[in-house]
């Protein structure tokens, strides 16, 4: 049995299978981790949905923030956006099981020792938080009133975490830190603003990993969301989304015994977008 992380697929379902067939996945036998970004700006985010959920059980995966587009756009919260790539998910006649899988699904998962998100964690939350107030959202998305959350989901304040935060607010830095950040203060601050390399952090903030003494740190938590990033592989971070569809890789992780240990195993991918200004 192999356990293994992927990166942003981001509708690059081609890649997905050739990597799929790289690391000799069997269904029966192999689980997959996905996270975040099933779909968008690639060319085939249908495809990607419906190869996931035919898995079923052998694949699990977080939410991210173009996962979280799609459902907005169902509900005619978000306008598309010009790079969107969603129309046929949107015009699919098995429209309405996509989506009610994709809002089943966690913004973090803890499997075999790892921490699991799209973008980040919070300096202030543990590991074990984290997995609670990504709860809240997952919750809320599943219920009868999950439109009723997205209409109140976009948004840039409060940038901060509180303990005393309540409904909307608190469920908002949740889903902002869990599926957008990448750039923090240590007093917890988020920046929203900066979406290059890990060099480029704005003055008075650093990547949101590199917090001192930062609770979640003694579990290896594994992200995406950053193609600027690149591959970052440390006992306690590690970073898979290595810019598929802007025509990088993409990359899985098998998990070795020892913990926070990981074999990167990688496929070339197409370009499907050019690399320039990213808004998301």
């Amino acid at each position: 049995m192999a356990l293994y992380m992927i990166g942003d697929v981001q509708g690059c379902d081609d890649a997905l299978g050739r990597l799929l067939a790289h690391i000799t996945f069997s269904p029966s036998r192999d689980t997959l981790y996905l996270l975040g970004d099933l779909v968008n700006r690639g060319p085939q985010s249908l495809a990607v949905l419906r190869r996931v959920i035919a898995l079923d059980g052998s694949a699990r995966c977080v939410l991210g923030n173009h996962d979280l587009h799609l459902l907005a756009l169902t509900q005619g919260v978000r306008k598309p956006h010009k790079s969107d790539t969603l129309q046929a998910v949107l015009s699919a006649p098995d429209r309405s099981q996509l989506i009610d899988w994709l809002r089943a699904q966690p913004l973090a998962l803890e499997a075999h020792g790892w921490l699991m998100v799209h973008a980040g964690v919070l300096p202030q939350w543990t590991a074990a938080q984290t997995l609670a107030l990504a709860g809240e959202v997952q919750s809320v998305l599943a219920g009868p009133h999950w439109a009723d959350f997205l209409h109140q989901m976009y948004g840039n304040q409060p940038n901060h975490w509180h303990d005393g935060l309540q409904g909307a607010e608190r469920l908002r830095v949740v889903v902002n830190a869990l599926t957008r950040l990448r750039f923090c203060r240590t007093d917890g601050v988020m920046d929203f603003d900066t979406k290059d390399s890990a060099d480029a952090a704005p003055t008075g903030f650093v990547p949101w990993f590199e917090v001192p003494g930062r609770r979640s740190a003694g579990t290896p938590v594994a992200f995406g969301h950053w193609s600027t990033l690149g591959l970052l592989q440390r006992p306690d971070v590690l970073a898979l989304d290595t810019g598929c569809v802007w025509g990088g890789c993409l990359s899985a992780a098998r998990l070795l015994d020892t913990p926070g240990q990981v074999e990167v195993l990688q496929v070339r991918c197409e370009q499907a977008q050019k690399p320039g200004l990213i808004t998301t």
